[in-house]
C-alpha cells in the first residue's frame, strides 16, 4: 500500500468574519482545552487527528502552550459516546471536535454549553442536527464530508475501467440527503449515464438487514457496477459491503479511501483529512469569540482518489494508468 500527497482543489470556501461574541470568548493567555470524540480504538493511527493538529500549528497555535487535546475513543461501542461527551463538559473543554454521527448526536444530547465541531457525513439540516447550513444555531457548526456532486464522475470512472458497463446500481441509505439535494444527483447522474449509454437505478438499504434484499435485487437486474454513496451506517458496515460485491463480482466505486483499504476497488471524494485540517479553523473562530451556531456549516474543499489493484485483478479489470496517476491511495 502506497500513499501520495496529491490534492485537488474543488472550491474556495469564504472565510466568515464575525464579531467577536463574549459567551465563548478565549483569555490569550490561557491555554484551550479540546476534546475529541472518535468511534476508533484508541490505539490505532489517527490520521485524522493529525490533520487537524496540522490546521491548528498552520494557524499558529502551539500544542502544549496554547492548546491541549482531550480524547474520548469508543473503540466501537458507541454507547460510552454520551458519557464521553459529559465527562468532556465537566472537565470544561473549551470545544469538541464531534466527527463521527454517533458522537455528534452524543455530544448534542449530553453537553449544555460547549461548542461542538461536527464533520457529517449525512445532511445535518435533515437530521435535525441543525437549523440551516447558512446559520446552524445552537452550539454547533462544521464541515460536511459528503460529495454527492461527484456521482457522475463516479460513474464515468467505473465506465474506464469497465468498458462494456451497461447497468449501474446506486445504493443509498434513504434520509442521508435532502430530497432536492438527492433528486439533483440523481438527474445529473442520469445524464452522464445516457451519454455514455449506461442505465442507472437507485438501491435502497435503510439498515443493516437491508443489504441481503438490496443485493439480490441487483443480481435479479443483472446489475453490472456499483454506486455507495457514503452515510455513517455504510462506513462502519464497509466490510460487509465490500465483501458482497467482491461475492457478485461488482466492479463498485465508493466515496471514502477507507473503503479501497477494506478490499474494494475504487473510491473518489472528500478528502476527509482535509476536512478536520479546516476544522482548526473553526475552533479558532470560536476561542477568539465567535458563536458556533453563527458560523455556517461548510462543505468539503478537496477530494481524492484511492484504487485498489487486488481487487482489480481479482475482478478481471485493469485499472487505466491515467487513473492511477491520479490516485493518492494504490493498495497493490
Amino acid at each position: 500500500m502506497k500513499q501520495r500527497k496529491v490534492h485537488f482543489l474543488l472550491m474556495i470556501v469564504p472565510a466568515v468574519i464575525l464579531a467577536p461574541a463574549a459567551t465563548y470568548a478565549q483569555d490569550p493567555a490561557k491555554i484551550a482545552r479540546i476534546g475529541w470524540m472518535s468511534r476508533a480504538s484508541s490505539t490505532a493511527k489517527d490520521a485524522n487527528m493529525d490533520a487537524f493538529r496540522q490546521g491548528m500549528r498552520e494557524l499558529g497555535y502551539v500544542e502544549g502552550r496554547s492548546f491541549v487535546m482531550e480524547p474520548r475513543y469508543a473503540d466501537g461501542k458507541n454507547e460510552l459516546m454520551p458519557g464521553q461527551a459529559a465527562e468532556l463538559e465537566r472537565l470544561g473543554v473549551d470545544v469538541i471536535i464531534a466527527g463521527p454521527f454517533e458522537a455528534l448526536q452524543a455530544a448534542k444530547q449530553s453537553t449544555t454549553r460547549v461548542p461542538i465541531i461536527m464533520t457529517p457525513s449525512v445532511d445535518p439540516v435533515v437530521t435535525g442536527v441543525v437549523s440551516s447550513l447558512d446559520r446552524p444555531g445552537g452550539s454547533i457548526t462544521g464541515i460536511t464530508e459528503m460529495m454527492p456532486e461527484l456521482t457522475p464522475q463516479r460513474l464515468q470512472l467505473l465506465k474506464q475501467i469497465v468498458p462494456t458497463l451497461s447497468r449501474v446500481a446506486i445504493l443509498w441509505r434513504p434520509g442521508t440527503l435532502s430530497e432536492p439535494a438527492f433528486q439533483k444527483m440523481l438527474r445529473d447522474t442520469q445524464a452522464a449515464a445516457r451519454s455514455i449509454n449506461v442505465q442507472v437505478q437507485v438501491v435502497e438499504a435503510a439498515k443493516v438487514e437491508d443489504f441481503d434484499a438490496a443485493f439480490s435485487a441487483m443480481a435479479m437486474d443483472r446489475v453490472d457496477g456499483l454506486i455507495v454513496l457514503v452515510n455513517p451506517m455504510y462506513f462502519v458496515q464497509r466490510q460487509q459491503i465490500v465483501d458482497r460485491a467482491a461475492k457478485q463480482r461488482l466492479p463498485a466505486i465508493y466515496e471514502w479511501k477507507p473503503f479501497v483499504q477494506s478490499g474494494g476497488l475504487i473510491s473518489f471524494g472528500a478528502d476527509v483529512p482535509d476536512v478536520y485540517r479546516r476544522a482548526a479553523g473553526l475552533v479558532d473562530k470560536i476561542l477568539k469569540g465567535a458563536k458556533p451556531g453563527e458560523l455556517p456549516v461548510q462543505g468539503p474543499a478537496l477530494f481524492d482518489m484511492g484504487v485498489n489493484l487486488k481487487a482489480a485483478k481479482a475482478l478481471g479489470l485493469t485499472i487505466p494508468e491515467s487513473i492511477i496517476k491520479q490516485a493518492v491511495l494504490t493498495v497493490e
